[in-house]
């Protein structure tokens, strides 16, 4: 066989003036080299890219092995740009409209590897209105299970996905085109084929984070066919790659309902009741992936009250399991799942009157090994008071010893936590005072609304929800008395003329409360 010197040599020659036999044999060498060693092969043959416009010719026999040469050489990241700049891209865009399966493959492979990683080759593939052909030929083959169509299918899918990765103009431009819908059919079609199913999956995960394709998404059957496809894997890594596309679609309230009436809920279940146990990796990770989801699952008020079946549902029931559990990460995410369901007020009076539940949720609030097990209880402390307006709940919370972490929450650096934990304590005061006495004596929590109210850092809502709070323990001798001897009054009276309305009128009312009752 010539060597590739000869061959290339014979190249440079076949482009003024060769017959079509000496240069198949010449490409047929080009080949064999790049098989034997594709780096060293593709540095040499960049002296003949120039040539490979002329030769990629829809007509001639020479067209399928001249474009899978330009694929293998484009493997190399090197080899990408100066591809562009020979001015191969146009060429092969127009072969795009071959009706040979050969030369549709090999093109399809060679425009694939030069978009890989290289802003140049997307450019030029995108000027040249690539995409759009590409996104027709899916569409038209899509009905195909032709194994040598579902190979070509691969390869279009490899070609979009390489195209608009990492860049939300491309993807935007595939979502314009309706590339969504075709591919959420390809994947009911085509799920026994691996390699198809999992160039869709990888494309729906890139597609999936553009905010603007949630809408098409949700106009298909994209739960139903993830669903079924996730029942059916057996393999880690197949679950991972499904996960990572159910995790930004759940984001969208109304994928999150139709995820749920596909029974995706059913599936987390299972994944943590095979997995809490696990001690290797891909266990930890899979346990972590499936309660994190659920978690977002129920942040959708409608997947949120369906799921919760006014208190009978079996996942509310299983999710309630979670909080004794032993593993710390399934602790923390049914105490996250538990706060989402407790924004239904017959839920938070539910849970806050179990009592079981709030003296687990009082113990985590110590435990300051979790730091994220930890400030969850407390939130959840409180939203189960602040959703369900509940005496039996505010009650249940002083019998169990949650006060205090209510009232230390209130001086959490992060403000939202503050604010949560004053509106919790303004109800428990509001609700029952008398039985909650004892307890913000014991926390100190006069002296900690006076530093929220001396700091100039606290925020205004944070000053307005301490000053309801005062007011609202006015009625308590004991802490009347610590009102009077911190002298609250004066830190009072200086936000009256603070510069937000609210705190300054709040502090007008509280200073009148304050004198009538000195």
């Amino acid at each position: 066989m010539e060597s590739l010197r000869e061959a290339l040599e014979k190249l440079k020659l076949a482009s003024t003036d060769s017959t079509t036999d000496s240069t198949e044999s010449s490409l047929d060498c080009l080949l064999s080299a790049l098989i034997q060693n594709n780096t060293e092969a593709s540095r040499k043959m960049q002296e003949i890219l120039s040539l490979l416009p002329t030769l990629l010719n829809p007509q001639s026999s020479c067209t399928p092995k001249v474009a899978n040469i330009i694929a293998e050489m484009a493997k190399n990241e090197f080899m990408r740009s100066p591809c562009v700049e020979a001015g191969l891209i146009p060429p092969l865009v127009q072969l795009l409209n071959s009706t040979d399966q050969e030369v549709l493959l090999q093109t399809g492979r060679a425009l694939g590897n030069i978009c890989y990683d290289s802003h140049e080759g997307r450019n030029a593939v995108h000027l040249a209105g690539g995409a759009q052909i590409v996104s027709e030929h899916i569409k038209s083959l899509s009905q195909n299970t032709d194994p040598e169509k579902e190979r070509l299918l691969a390869v279009f899918c490899g070609m979009l996905m390489n195209y608009s990765n990492d860049n939300d103009t491309l993807q935007a431009q595939l979502i314009t085109l309706g590339v969504i819908p075709t591919l959420v059919k390809l994947l009911g079609i085509h799920s026994h084929n691996t390699a198809l199913t999992e160039m869709c999956l990888i494309a729906f995960g890139n597609l999936a984070e553009l905010e603007s394709s949630k809408e098409q998404f949700a106009s298909t059957n994209i739960a139903d066919e993830l669903v079924h496809l996730f029942q059916k894997q057996t393999e880690h890594e197949k679950k991972e790659m499904i996960f990572e596309v159910l995790a930004p679609l759940a984001e969208n309230d109304v994928i999150k309902l139709q995820l749920v009436e596909a029974g995706l809920v059913e599936c987390l279940l299972e994944v943590v009741a095979q997995t809490v146990d696990g001690e290797r990796e891909e266990d930890i990770a899979q346990l972590k992936t499936a309660s994190d989801l659920m978690v977002l699952l129920l942040l959708g008020d409608e997947s949120m009250q369906k799921l919760f079946e006014g208190g009978k549902g079996s996942v509310f029931q299983r999710v309630l399991s979670w909080v004794p559990s032993h593993n710390h990460q399934l602790q923390l995410a049914g105490a996250l799942a538990i706060a989402n369901f407790a924004r239904n007020a017959q839920a938070a009076e539910q849970l806050g009157t179990n009592g079981k539940l709030v003296e687990r949720l009082v113990e985590w609030c110590e435990a300051k090994d979790h730091a994220g097990v930890m400030g969850e209880s407390n939130r959840l402390l409180s939203a189960l008071i602040r959703h369900s307006k509940s005496k039996e709940v505010v009650r249940t919370v002083i019998k169990k010893g949650g006060v205090k972490h209510l009232v230390t929450m209130a001086t959490s650096e992060h403000m939202i936590m503050q604010n949560e934990a004053l509106v919790a304590l303004g109800l428990i005061a509001a609700l029952d005072l008398v039985a909650a006495e004892k307890d913000f004596v014991g926390a100190n929590l006069v002296s900690v609304l006076h530093k929220l109210l001396s700091d100039e850092r606290s925020a205004p809502e944070i000053k307005y929800n301490s000053m309801i709070l005062i007011c609202a323990v006015m009625g308590s001798e004991p802490l009347h008395k610590e009102v009077q001897s911190l002298a609250i009054i004066d830190v009072v009276s200086k936000l009256r003329s603070h510069e937000n309305k609210t705190v300054s009128h709040q502090a007008s009312l509280t200073e009148q409360r304050l004198t009538a009752q000195s």
